[in-house]
Protein backbone atom coordinates (compact mmCIF):
# COMPACT_ATOMS: atom_id res chain seq x y z
CA UNK A 1 0.00 0.00 0.00
CA UNK A 2 1.13 3.49 -0.84
CA UNK A 3 2.20 6.18 1.62
CA UNK A 4 -0.47 9.35 1.51
CA UNK A 5 1.03 11.51 -1.38
CA UNK A 6 3.15 9.08 -2.51
CA UNK A 7 1.68 6.78 -5.17
CA UNK A 8 4.87 5.80 -7.59
CA UNK A 9 3.64 7.42 -10.70
CA UNK A 10 2.00 10.27 -9.45
CA UNK A 11 3.61 13.61 -10.64
CA UNK A 12 4.39 15.84 -7.70
CA UNK A 13 3.64 20.08 -7.29
CA UNK A 14 5.35 22.25 -5.07
CA UNK A 15 4.73 25.62 -4.85
CA UNK A 16 7.29 27.98 -3.16
CA UNK A 17 7.48 31.73 -2.68
CA UNK A 18 11.34 33.49 -2.52
CA UNK A 19 12.37 31.62 -5.29
CA UNK A 20 14.75 33.62 -6.77
CA UNK A 21 17.63 33.30 -4.79
CA UNK A 22 19.70 30.87 -1.70
CA UNK A 23 17.33 28.85 0.16
CA UNK A 24 14.39 29.05 -2.24
CA UNK A 25 16.74 28.65 -5.32
CA UNK A 26 18.46 25.17 -4.02
CA UNK A 27 14.55 24.25 -2.92
CA UNK A 28 14.05 24.85 -6.41
CA UNK A 29 16.61 22.61 -7.56
CA UNK A 30 16.67 19.65 -4.99
CA UNK A 31 12.46 19.05 -6.08
CA UNK A 32 13.01 19.56 -9.85
CA UNK A 33 16.00 16.81 -9.73
CA UNK A 34 13.44 14.73 -7.50
CA UNK A 35 10.94 14.86 -10.91
CA UNK A 36 8.61 17.14 -9.52
CA UNK A 37 7.00 20.19 -11.09
CA UNK A 38 7.80 23.24 -9.31
CA UNK A 39 5.32 26.40 -9.30
CA UNK A 40 7.77 29.57 -8.25
CA UNK A 41 6.53 32.79 -6.65
CA UNK A 42 8.38 36.27 -6.49
CA UNK A 43 8.18 40.07 -6.08
CA UNK A 44 10.33 39.56 -9.53
CA UNK A 45 10.29 38.10 -13.08
CA UNK A 46 11.84 34.68 -14.03
CA UNK A 47 15.34 35.22 -13.83
CA UNK A 48 17.25 33.74 -16.81
CA UNK A 49 20.29 32.27 -14.86
CA UNK A 50 17.74 29.44 -13.26
CA UNK A 51 18.19 26.22 -13.90
CA UNK A 52 14.78 24.25 -14.30
CA UNK A 53 13.78 23.46 -18.03
CA UNK A 54 9.62 24.75 -16.80
CA UNK A 55 10.34 28.05 -14.82
CA UNK A 56 9.44 30.55 -17.20
CA UNK A 57 5.99 28.80 -17.49
CA UNK A 58 5.25 27.89 -14.00
CA UNK A 59 6.55 31.30 -12.23
CA UNK A 60 4.30 33.22 -10.69
CA UNK A 61 5.38 37.19 -10.05
CA UNK A 62 3.41 38.93 -6.58
CA UNK A 63 3.88 41.18 -4.09
CA UNK A 64 3.18 39.48 -0.98
CA UNK A 65 3.39 43.00 1.08
CA UNK A 66 -0.69 43.54 -0.72
CA UNK A 67 -3.02 41.18 0.34
CA UNK A 68 -5.18 41.37 -2.80
CA UNK A 69 -2.19 40.67 -4.85
CA UNK A 70 -1.41 37.60 -2.57
CA UNK A 71 -5.11 36.43 -2.89
CA UNK A 72 -4.80 37.14 -6.54
CA UNK A 73 -1.85 34.97 -7.25
CA UNK A 74 -3.65 32.03 -5.24
CA UNK A 75 -6.14 32.26 -7.78
CA UNK A 76 -3.29 32.22 -10.08
CA UNK A 77 -1.78 29.18 -8.56
CA UNK A 78 -5.24 27.29 -8.37
CA UNK A 79 -6.25 27.65 -12.05
CA UNK A 80 -2.54 26.33 -13.03
CA UNK A 81 -2.87 23.35 -11.04
CA UNK A 82 -6.04 22.44 -12.84
CA UNK A 83 -5.50 23.43 -16.21
CA UNK A 84 -2.91 22.38 -18.80
CA UNK A 85 -1.01 18.58 -18.96
CA UNK A 86 -1.27 16.29 -16.59
CA UNK A 87 -2.77 18.92 -14.38
CA UNK A 88 -5.14 16.98 -11.36
CA UNK A 89 -6.22 19.84 -9.24
CA UNK A 90 -3.99 18.52 -6.50
CA UNK A 91 -1.19 20.56 -4.71
CA UNK A 92 1.61 17.82 -2.92
CA UNK A 93 3.41 20.77 -1.17
CA UNK A 94 3.70 24.32 -0.27
CA UNK A 95 6.34 25.97 0.92
CA UNK A 96 6.54 29.42 2.37
CA UNK A 97 10.19 30.97 2.29
CA UNK A 98 9.40 34.46 1.30
CA UNK A 99 10.30 37.15 3.72
CA UNK A 100 12.26 40.41 4.19
CA UNK A 101 14.00 42.12 6.90
CA UNK A 102 14.29 45.75 6.38
CA UNK A 103 17.31 47.73 7.75
CA UNK A 104 18.41 51.29 8.58
CA UNK A 105 20.00 53.50 5.69
CA UNK A 106 23.36 52.15 6.78
CA UNK A 107 22.51 48.92 7.17
CA UNK A 108 21.90 48.47 10.56
CA UNK A 109 19.70 46.57 12.29
CA UNK A 110 16.45 47.97 13.20
CA UNK A 111 14.92 47.23 16.37
CA UNK A 112 11.46 48.02 18.04
CA UNK A 113 12.08 51.58 18.72
CA UNK A 114 13.13 51.89 15.20
CA UNK A 115 10.74 50.18 13.17
CA UNK A 116 7.95 52.47 11.47
CA UNK A 117 4.40 51.29 11.49
CA UNK A 118 4.46 50.92 8.01
CA UNK A 119 7.70 48.77 8.30
CA UNK A 120 5.75 46.42 10.93
CA UNK A 121 2.87 45.63 8.90
CA UNK A 122 5.28 45.33 5.43
CA UNK A 123 7.02 42.60 7.07
CA UNK A 124 4.18 40.60 9.20
CA UNK A 125 2.50 40.75 6.20
CA UNK A 126 5.11 39.01 4.13
CA UNK A 127 6.63 37.21 6.79
CA UNK A 128 3.51 36.02 8.20
CA UNK A 129 0.45 36.43 6.83
CA UNK A 130 0.68 35.39 3.12
CA UNK A 131 1.18 32.30 4.91
CA UNK A 132 -2.23 31.96 5.88
CA UNK A 133 -3.65 33.70 2.65
CA UNK A 134 -2.04 31.27 0.05
CA UNK A 135 -2.53 28.10 2.65
CA UNK A 136 -6.55 28.82 3.04
CA UNK A 137 -6.79 29.68 -0.40
CA UNK A 138 -5.23 26.66 -1.70
CA UNK A 139 -6.56 24.20 1.11
CA UNK A 140 -8.82 21.90 -1.22
CA UNK A 141 -5.99 21.24 -3.63
CA UNK A 142 -3.78 20.84 -0.68
CA UNK A 143 -6.28 18.10 1.06
CA UNK A 144 -6.70 16.46 -2.79
CA UNK A 145 -3.08 15.31 -2.13
CA UNK A 146 -2.93 15.03 1.45
CA UNK A 147 -0.38 17.06 0.83
CA UNK A 148 2.52 19.18 3.10
CA UNK A 149 2.93 22.59 4.18
CA UNK A 150 6.41 24.29 5.43
CA UNK A 151 6.80 27.48 7.14
CA UNK A 152 10.66 28.63 6.92
CA UNK A 153 11.12 30.48 10.49
CA UNK A 154 14.63 31.59 12.05
CA UNK A 155 16.69 30.74 15.05
CA UNK A 156 15.90 35.06 15.26
CA UNK A 157 12.55 33.97 16.16
CA UNK A 158 14.09 32.38 19.64
CA UNK A 159 16.64 35.21 20.49
CA UNK A 160 17.25 38.90 19.71
CA UNK A 161 19.88 38.48 16.58
CA UNK A 162 22.50 40.61 16.51
CA UNK A 163 21.77 41.71 13.28
CA UNK A 164 18.03 40.69 12.21
CA UNK A 165 15.61 43.20 13.24
CA UNK A 166 12.72 43.11 15.21
CA UNK A 167 9.88 43.32 12.96
CA UNK A 168 11.28 40.36 11.48
CA UNK A 169 12.29 38.24 14.60
CA UNK A 170 9.08 38.64 16.32
CA UNK A 171 7.31 37.88 12.98
CA UNK A 172 9.50 34.61 12.64
CA UNK A 173 8.02 33.95 16.50
CA UNK A 174 4.98 34.14 15.05
CA UNK A 175 5.01 31.93 12.02
CA UNK A 176 6.42 29.18 14.64
CA UNK A 177 3.04 29.50 16.52
CA UNK A 178 0.78 29.71 13.27
CA UNK A 179 2.59 26.45 11.90
CA UNK A 180 1.28 24.87 15.22
CA UNK A 181 -1.96 26.27 15.22
CA UNK A 182 -2.37 25.41 11.09
CA UNK A 183 -0.57 21.90 12.14
CA UNK A 184 -3.77 21.42 14.26
CA UNK A 185 -6.31 22.91 11.60
CA UNK A 186 -5.02 21.15 8.36
CA UNK A 187 -4.36 17.53 10.36
CA UNK A 188 -8.31 16.30 10.20
CA UNK A 189 -7.55 16.85 6.04
CA UNK A 190 -5.02 14.47 6.14
CA UNK A 191 -2.35 17.80 4.92
CA UNK A 192 0.94 18.17 7.55
CA UNK A 193 2.09 21.17 8.31
CA UNK A 194 5.98 21.79 9.93
CA UNK A 195 8.38 24.99 9.90
CA UNK A 196 12.09 24.90 9.51
CA UNK A 197 14.57 27.43 11.47
CA UNK A 198 17.67 27.76 9.95
CA UNK A 199 20.48 29.61 11.59
CA UNK A 200 23.47 31.13 9.44
CA UNK A 201 23.32 29.53 5.81
CA UNK A 202 25.67 31.36 3.58
CA UNK A 203 23.37 33.65 1.06
CA UNK A 204 23.92 36.98 -0.04
CA UNK A 205 22.07 38.76 2.59
CA UNK A 206 24.61 37.61 5.22
CA UNK A 207 25.23 40.53 7.57
CA UNK A 208 28.60 41.61 7.56
CA UNK A 209 30.12 40.71 11.02
CA UNK A 210 28.56 36.93 10.93
CA UNK A 211 32.07 35.23 10.99
CA UNK A 212 31.88 36.35 14.55
CA UNK A 213 29.38 34.18 15.04
CA UNK A 214 30.23 31.36 13.13
CA UNK A 215 32.82 31.08 15.75
CA UNK A 216 30.36 30.77 18.32
CA UNK A 217 28.69 27.60 16.63
CA UNK A 218 29.48 24.08 17.62
CA UNK A 219 29.57 22.84 13.77
CA UNK A 220 31.97 26.41 13.15
CA UNK A 221 30.92 26.82 9.53
CA UNK A 222 27.89 28.55 8.07
CA UNK A 223 24.89 26.42 6.68
CA UNK A 224 24.60 25.83 3.00
CA UNK A 225 21.31 26.59 1.00
CA UNK A 226 21.64 22.83 -0.22
CA UNK A 227 21.54 21.68 3.81
CA UNK A 228 18.42 23.62 4.30
CA UNK A 229 16.74 22.53 1.18
CA UNK A 230 17.28 18.97 1.82
CA UNK A 231 15.53 19.37 5.03
CA UNK A 232 12.36 20.71 3.27
CA UNK A 233 12.27 18.21 0.78
CA UNK A 234 12.40 15.70 4.38
CA UNK A 235 9.12 17.14 5.20
CA UNK A 236 7.30 16.98 1.77
CA UNK A 237 7.82 13.51 1.71
CA UNK A 238 6.80 10.44 3.12
CA UNK A 239 9.89 10.10 5.23
CA UNK A 240 8.09 12.21 7.73
CA UNK A 241 4.51 10.94 7.17
CA UNK A 242 3.27 11.15 10.88
CA UNK A 243 5.60 14.44 11.42
CA UNK A 244 3.19 17.29 11.81
CA UNK A 245 3.84 20.45 13.89
CA UNK A 246 7.33 20.42 14.40
CA UNK A 247 9.89 23.07 14.04
CA UNK A 248 13.22 21.92 12.92
CA UNK A 249 16.61 23.83 13.52
CA UNK A 250 18.71 23.87 10.67
CA UNK A 251 21.72 25.43 12.38
CA UNK A 252 25.00 23.55 13.25
CA UNK A 253 24.14 23.71 16.77
CA UNK A 254 24.14 27.18 17.54
CA UNK A 255 20.97 27.09 19.74
CA UNK A 256 22.50 24.68 21.96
Amino acid sequence: MAEPNQADDEKRTLILTGASRGIGHATVKRFSSAGWRVITCSRHAFPENCPWAAGPEDHIQVDLSDPKDTMRAAEEMRSRLHTGNGADGKLHALVNNAAISPKGPKGERLGSLESSQDLWRQVFEVNLFSTIWLAQGLKAELAAAKGSIVNVTSIAGSRVHPFAGAAYSISKAAAAALTREMAADFGPWGVRVNAIAPGEIDTAILSPGTEKIVETIPLRRLGQPAEVAKAIYYLCTDQSSYVTGAELMINGGQHV
